[in-house]
């Protein structure tokens, strides 16, 4: 139900993504909105504060969201056996990120440099340690 934040939600929306229980809409300010299921990305209380501005793209796994700052840093939000805890990777994600894909449990990001980093559940692809080395050099695009 998205009556509590209709107002919010009722005009300059240009991308809207979801988890399984949730929607994340980013409006043209680069501002973004999230409702539905609080364990499952609806609530982001916990970083409005970075969602308020600046925000150049959302992604959504099942369970969580991630965003991409102006400044090229990462905000997650949600369940974190779905990635919405990126704590392990806070130093790697801090600043240069282009770019976020993701699966059903877990995200990558290609940062300015052409390398990857990747949070979440490992057997949706949150780690990268039995790939490392195909991964060297610069990755272009992920899908």
């Amino acid at each position: 139900d998205s009556s509590a934040v209709h107002w919010q939600i009722s005009e300059d929306v240009t991308q809207v993504v979801c988890t399984h229980g949730a929607f994340a809409a980013l409006k043209a300010d680069g501002s973004v909105v999230s409702w539905g299921s609080a364990e499952l990305g609806g609530d982001s209380s916990r970083v409005a504060k970075k969602l308020k501005n600046g925000i150049l793209q959302v992604c959504g796994t099942y369970g969580a969201f991630a965003a991409i700052t102006s400044s090229g840093s990462v905000v997650t939000w949600g369940s974190p056996a779905y990635g919405g805890d990126a704590s392990a990777e806070r130093t790697r994600l801090r600043f240069g990120v282009k770019e976020l894909c993701c699966t059903f449990g877990a995200f990558a990001a290609i940062k300015s440099g052409g390398s990857i980093v990747a949070w979440g559940d490992p057997d949706w692809g949150g780690d990268t340690a039995e790939v490392k080395d195909q991964l060297r050099g610069e990755v272009i695009q992920l899908r």
